[in-house]
């Protein structure tokens, strides 16, 4: 399959990064000898000023943009906070991040709720009272045209899955365009660095939609709601709970997005329906015809 334009990413995965995976020794079915890369896995403790706010296990990349991201989406930075600083030592593995603003969340930090993230998320205390204010952009629309190329686009990216596999994607787009592609160990990290490089370079939500490889869980939900983002995208499958408070908030919702399928079970009214599917090659087609030219390419070798 042919590589991505890359030319319109702001940002995009690094899958040589020698940082990001290791190689291991093992055995396989057949008892030989092999050697795969495995994605490395690390944990980053987020100070805001002061205080120790939560220790998270991550894939070790871009540790700035998620301590932003999960202080604004635990709503203890507002979007109006003047960040004077934010220090990383990798050695120590701690990442603080300074405000102009006093802060201080000691009865917040009391109060956790675990949630269904891979590499096990945690949110603290009143995450859905802002939720429940939180006004949508209504006048976005999606043009599925729009949704078959994105899908192609984020497939055939280079990627740290598509190397060792056992790590979620994350991605901002606008339009057919993807802008932001962020992985990690939890989708919960991805989003959260997203939500980062966005306050840092003053990106708006209002126009964006935002595509993940993972489940549509109300964690999810929540999170792309936060960071007013009006489009939900996923390959995979839903939640009750995430569909229950993508309709409440007024968010589109689109799950199962493979090859020509997909399925919206919120906030349709921003689907635009431009392109005739049966011009789309299924995704089980498309593996079809390179599981044949894999074949072919051995023989040929033989």
């Amino acid at each position: 399959m042919k590589t991505a334009d890359l030319s319109g990413y702001l940002i995009y995965p690094n899958p040589e990064h020698p940082s990001l995976t290791s190689h291991v020794t093992g055995r396989d079915h057949t008892g030989t000898e092999v050697e795969v890369d495995v994605v490395t896995e690390r944990g980053l403790t987020v100070y805001l000023n002061k205080q120790e706010i939560v220790t998270l296990m991550t894939l070790g990349d871009h540790p700035e943009y998620l301590a932003l991201g999960f202080l604004l989406n635990q709503n203890m930075l507002h979007a109006d906070d003047v960040v004077t600083g934010i220090d990383y030592d990798e050695d120590l593995e701690v990442a603080i991040v300074r405000t102009q603003r006093e802060t201080n969340y000691e009865d917040k930090l009391k109060k956790k709720v675990r949630t269904s993230g891979c590499a096990q998320g945690t949110v603290f205390g009143d995450i859905m009272e802002k939720f429940d204010t939180i006004k949508l952009a209504t006048e976005t629309r999606l043009h599925t045209s729009w949704l078959y190329q994105l899908s192609r686009q984020i497939n055939t990216t280079p990627s740290i899955y598509q190397k060792a596999g056992a790590i979620h994607g994350c991605v901002l787009c606008h339009q057919a365009q993807p802008l932001v592609y962020m992985e990690d160990v939890g989708r919960h990290n991805a989003i959260d660095k997203i939500a980062g490089y966005m306050f840092q370079h003053n990106i708006s939500p209002e126009d964006k939609c935002f595509y993940t490889t993972g489940r549509l869980t109300s964690e999810m939900v929540i999170k792309t709601v936060q960071m007013r983002i009006p489009i939900l995208i996923s390959r995979s499958g839903f939640t009750a709970w995430g569909v229950d408070l993508a309709r409440k908030s007024g968010l589109t919702l689109i799950g199962r997005a493979k090859g020509r399928k997909f399925v919206a079970l919120a906030g349709y009214e921003r689907l635009i329906y431009d392109v005739d599917t049966s011009e789309i090659e299924d995704e089980s087609s498309r593996e079809s015809k390179g599981a044949g030219r894999k074949k072919e390419g051995r023989k040929n070798a033989d």
